[in-house]
């Protein structure tokens, strides 16, 4: 495997709100879509050998904006199921857990719909991920979320999954994951879409 690019969904009303956004299925609004769409110039004449994404509409609809139509949806993908803040913003959560903050705090159990992960169980999930990817060939592209793409990119570096929390990720951006010596390093992160990935 040469490197892994990862891409974070466009923009939708919930993560233009700051709610957060785990296994609700919400779409792309036209400026995610927008940029969306960016992400298929920046990735313009890259040789992909491998498309993941999240079952999440948001995620597949980001993938074939940018060009990448033939992609495998993986479970794993999914965003972190906040439980029962799914849907609720971070100074509405203060209201009643001031300070709260989810990469220390966590979520608190949900519905049946939304029962809620750990960070550790996130972890699990973006391990497994790591794992299929090593066994790809070339180039990997992940189509992902936000704390998920931040959970996977600490394992990656060997961190613990709380430490995706120095790793700040906007919506319709590209990063990149690889290697310096034959040890895991980020070789982008959070990019804007201008250009062509190089």
């Amino acid at each position: 495997m040469e490197r892994v690019i990862l891409l974070r969904h466009g923009e939708t009303e919930w993560s233009r709100d700051g709610r957060h956004t785990g296994r609700t299925d919400i779409p792309l609004t036209p400026g995610g879509e927008e940029q969306a769409r960016a992400l298929a110039a920046a990735l313009s004449g890259t040789k992909v050998s491998l498309v993941l994404t999240s079952p999440a509409s948001r995620a597949r609809r980001t993938a074939e904006l940018a060009g990448l139509t033939d992609y495998e949806i993986e479970p794993n993908l999914w965003e972190w199921d906040y439980g029962g803040y799914e849907g609720i913003s971070t100074p509405d959560i203060r209201r009643t857990r001031p300070g709260w903050y989810l990469w220390r705090d966590g979520v608190i159990p949900g519905d049946a719909e939304h029962p809620g992960e750990t960070v550790e169980q996130v972890a699990e999930r973006a391990d497994k991920v790591i794992a299929r990817v090593l066994g790809a060939d070339g180039t990997v592209v992940l189509v992902s979320h936000g704390h998920f793409l931040r959970v996977l990119t600490a394992r990656w570096l060997g961190l613990t999954p709380q430490d995706g929390r120095f790793l700040k990720l906007d919506t319709g951006t590209i990063s990149v994951l690889g290697f310096e010596h034959e040890e895991h390093a980020i070789a982008r992160w959070n990019a804007p879409v201008s250009g062509t990935l190089l």
